[in-house]
């Protein structure tokens, strides 16, 4: 029996106060702060991000005051509106060279992509990084001589729109930039191949009030040498400390950032702010990569801001750019199997490890991202063995599964390495089912999986439920909007409100798109080391043919079948058994230029 209205208010108002309690803060409590001067890096290659505005409402939900993100895509930027968290921009490499060339496409690209959102309640932006780590050695210099005249035109620009005392103009950089031949900071100074080029940015840096940029990263020390002191990455102090002069380093991280200090003293810019813009810990991937690792990095990097003691040469509060805040799980692996694994948060903004970014050091668990919609509680997993089942065509569904989803947490040393073989396989064949949208196509593999509801987590192996896609979202929106139509339904606010999600749906979908067909920039990625730039292997792993078809339908994953099925293909096709003369193909083409029409020419 239906509720009287009168009472079904009270619980109506109940359930106003519980919704508003949890979105926002009851009046009274203090709002989350963040240590000052903390900001955080924001990447989109994932593929299925989370909706910008469920992003930005967890950064303020954990007093985050200061985000980077690698582009200005309007989805993403437009996002920030009226948050007033501080916000830096990027640029690019493949965009470097037409803003160092022409002065007024730097002035339209600041006009569309930065000014036209910076109004009174608009977006708080603040900083444009012109490029992505362009003076890294793998790039054999293609950026040296294209980057600091693409910021003097991106600056000049914003100068001219009135904007030159709030927006300034930087440039990311990797530590790589300088070195040091006897592993002292005393003894760092920047590389000889970049030396001037470095000289006028860091003299333009300084003119206009603008930070130096760097990445530094101790856990790529730890990884890419495995006699490296594991506690020097950490920040918990260290028996035996280097000692440089009359300066003692606990940890990695100081010595790198004094070297860059030592490098600017060296070229009579010594005065220059330093802002650290990646710095951080994987959970995944690796041995090293570990969310109790990420735990004691963060918590002792941020206690380090909080107290404000710098580093030796640099004493006093700093400011510094976490990398990163979720997961991304389109990322190249080229560099190794944790670049998808960065995330203080998980894909769908669920934290992975407590962290205070208070910098105070309690235990306790961020502010996870609020109003995610997951698809439905299903799983794609290898069936039980069968007589029927042909299992030698496992290894085939193996290799097409994680070339097409993501299997970098069953790596050696990973969180999911630990698996049985039927482990492995389902955890591969539910990764690609659910970055397929949970399609029933895709959980097959020749008959060998099938659809489950039981969670099949095992562990630290976690298998994940896709959080809901554009594509699914704008069937879900279409459909519904189909059938107010089918309805008689031609106006009111619910199909006004409707159209107006799937509008916006679609336009979030095409920004998407286009930033993942930057493949150029997806190649880049979030670089980090020179390690991470080996140019001929980013494309080893996605530009590689794992099965074909073959005349009889049949899938052939060799790479023998594979190149014999390719041969026959464009044998077929650029052959003919039944060759004419081109002659004849001109027959019945009568001329319309005459003999006597040439005469005089």
């Amino acid at each position: 029996m239906a509720l009287p209205k009168f009472l079904m208010w009270p619980f109506f108002l109940i359930w106003l106060f519980l919704v508003h309690c949890q979105l926002h803060h009851v009046e009274g409590e203090p709002e989350p702060e963040a240590v000052p001067g903390l900001g955080i890096n924001w990447g989109l290659l994932a593929t299925h991000p989370i909706n910008p505005p469920i992003v930005v409402n967890m950064l303020k939900d954990n007093g985050i005051k200061k985000a980077k993100i690698f582009d200005t895509d309007p989805w993403v930027v437009s996002a920030f509106t009226g948050s007033n968290i501080e916000l830096m921009v990027g640029i690019p490499n493949d965009q470097l060279r037409k803003l160092a060339r022409d002065a007024n496409y730097a002035q339209d690209w600041v006009k569309n992509n930065v000014t036209k959102f910076v109004y009174n309640g608009g977006v708080n932006i603040r900083y444009v990084s012109v490029g992505n780590e362009p003076f890294l050695r793998s790039y054999n210099g293609s950026f040296v001589n294209i980057t600091f005249p693409a910021m003097q035109n991106v600056q000049n620009a914003i100068d001219k729109a009135g904007y030159g005392d709030k927006i300034k103009v930087t440039t990311a950089l990797n530590a790589d930039v300088y070195e040091s031949k006897t592993d002292k900071p005393s003894d760092g100074e920047f590389r000889p191949d970049v030396y001037h080029a470095i000289k006028e940015i860091v003299q333009f840096l300084d003119e206009h009030n603008s930070p130096f940029l760097v990445n530094i990263y101790p856990f790529l020390s730890l990884y890419q040498n495995e006699g490296f002191p594991i506690d020097l990455a950490f920040f918990d102090g260290v028996a035996n400390p280097v000692t440089d002069n009359d300066k003692e380093y606990h940890n990695v991280f100081d010595a790198n950032f004094d070297t860059l200090v030592w490098s600017l003293r060296k070229i009579d810019h010594s005065n220059v702010n330093i802002v650290i813009g990646e710095i951080g810990w994987p959970t995944d991937g690796n041995k090293h990569g570990t969310p109790s690792n990420a735990k004691r990095f963060y918590q002792g990097f941020l206690k380090k801001m909080a107290s404000k003691t710098g580093t030796p040469l640099r004493p006093g509060p700093m400011d510094a750019y976490l990398f990163s805040l979720l997961d991304e799980d389109d990322k190249s692996i080229a560099p190794g199997n944790f670049e998808r694994h960065w995330g203080i948060f998980r894909y769908d903004g669920k934290p992975k490890f407590e962290v205070d970014f208070s910098g105070n050091g309690e235990n306790k668990m961020p502010v996870e991202a609020k109003g995610v919609v997951y698809q439905e509680r299903k799983w794609c997993v290898i069936k039980p063995f069968d007589k029927s089942l042909n299992m030698s065509s496992l290894p085939g569904a193996l290799s097409y599964a994680c070339a097409l989803g993501d299997c970098t947490s069953l790596g050696a040393g990973s969180s999911c390495a630990n698996q049985s073989e039927d482990g492995s396989a389902s955890y591969a064949f539910n990764s690609y089912f659910q970055i397929s949208d949970q399609s029933v196509e895709a959980c097959d593999f020749k008959g060998l999986a099938n659809i489950v509801t039981d969670d099949p987590t095992n562990g630290t192996c976690f298998f994940p439920i896709q959080i809901e896609s554009s594509g699914n979202m704008l069937t879900t929106l279409l459909i519904k909007l189909k059938a107010k139509k089918a309805e008689g339904i031609s106006g009111g606010s619910e199909l006004i409100e409707l159209k107006n999600r799937l509008e916006k749906e679609m336009k979030r979908e095409e920004s998407y798109s286009r930033e993942k067909s930057r493949c150029k920039w997806l190649k880049e990625g979030n670089s980090n080391t020179k390690f991470f730039h080996q140019m001929f292997q980013s494309r080893n792993q996605k530009n590689k043919i794992w099965g074909l078809v073959g005349e009889d339908r049949e899938v052939v994953s060799d790479p023998t079948s594979i190149a014999r099925v390719a041969e026959f293909y464009f044998q077929k096709i650029f052959t003919t058994t039944n060759q004419t003369d081109p002659k004849i193909l001109f027959e019945d083409f009568k001329p319309t230029i005459t003999t006597n029409m040439n005469v005089g020419y």
